[in-house]
């Protein structure tokens, strides 16, 4: 975020009994943007949120103009956005050519990755492909796979919903939830891994290919509907609208309640208050683990949050 809001940050506490990871503290710490934009008027309010945000800005903004829409009555059934689609290619692109070379103790392919950006600009798809078929790519994947860091997760895996789906779900979206989304009155883990279903392995691996496989899908051209880019909205009451969409890290929702043309209140949930829930992913594989080498279990947190990809700085206490 800017415009001087803190952006957040997730903390992660641990605490120790003997040799092994006793306890598993998570608090997502994002603020919400209601108190900054009730009482705006309603086009200059979506107008602010791009601005309030330092990543995702294209998605953060279609949300709010989606929400903003079917509070008027005009709701959108799912559609793949390409702008937003971009947006989550390039996520996706920063996370592989630079983020996992670094965590895997290899050189950051950073001009591939400036050159990965124009072509996504200019829908250069087989400049894509070919990239993504480089030894070092398969060099990662390869790593990644015989890793086998942590035990597959008994949290559930969110669906891909379109917005009109989540009315009898959620039929308004309050502070609670906001914090601590809940599926099915259970923590659940969104993003790329849980649009496909949980396919292609466990553990760090399972989501770092999964994000793979979305780039592929993009640059072959077979991304559908659902896939990251995806987009909707619903229309909850006279001026009340909810818009959903596929981010590189998951689900993002919003909602806007109008008093006339001014911002009554404005909720919004983003992917990780669903990836660093309290009771989530993060928890169940740090739990019990080995801790007689400090330096070796920070290493492993550091391998499950970069897995799960926050949207904010995160910090680890070891008590």
């Amino acid at each position: 975020m800017s415009g001087g809001i803190d952006p957040g940050r997730v903390r992660v506490r641990l605490t120790l009994a003997g040799d092994r990871v006793a306890g598993v503290e998570v608090a997502s710490e994002r603020p919400q943007v209601a108190a900054v934009l009730r009482g705006r008027d309603a086009e200059e309010a979506v107008r602010l949120v791009p601005l309030l945000f330092a990543l995702c800005g294209k998605a953060q903004g279609c949300a709010a103009s989606l929400a903003l829409s079917a509070a008027r009555g005009d709701a959108v059934a799912p559609y793949l956005d390409p702008a937003i689609q971009a947006e989550a290619m390039r996520e996706h692109l920063w996370r592989w050519l630079l983020d996992l070379p670094a965590l895997l103790g290899a050189a950051p392919m950073k001009a591939e990755f400036a050159l990965a950006v124009s072509w996504i600009a200019a829908g250069e798809r087989k400049r894509m492909l070919s990239l993504l078929g480089d030894s070092r790519i398969g060099a990662l994947a390869t790593r990644l796979d015989e890793a086998k860091d942590f035990a597959a997760s008994s949290v559930a895996l969110l669906p891909v919903m379109g917005a009109s789906s989540t009315a009898g779900l959620w039929p308004r979206l309050d502070a609670g939830f906001c914090r601590q989304p809940q599926w099915q009155g259970a923590p659940a883990e969104t993003g790329a891994y849980a649009r496909i279903g949980g396919s292609g392995g466990g553990g760090s691996a399972g989501r770092w290919l999964a994000r793979l496989a979305e780039l592929r899908d993009w640059a072959q051209g077979n991304a559908k509907v659902g896939a990251g880019g995806t987009a909707s909205s619903v229309s909850l009451a006279p001026g009340v609208g909810r818009a959903l969409v596929e981010t590189a890290r998951g689900l993002l929702m919003h909602e806007i309640a109008l008093d006339g043309e001014r911002i009554a209140d404005y909720r919004s949930v983003a992917p990780t208050e669903w990836n660093f829930h309290p009771q989530g992913t993060l928890p169940a594989w740090l739990a019990g683990s080995d801790a007689r080498d400090r330096n070796a279990l920070r290493a492993r947190v550091m391998r499950a949050v970069m897995a799960l990809d926050p949207c904010v700085r995160w910090e680890l206490e070891v008590l």
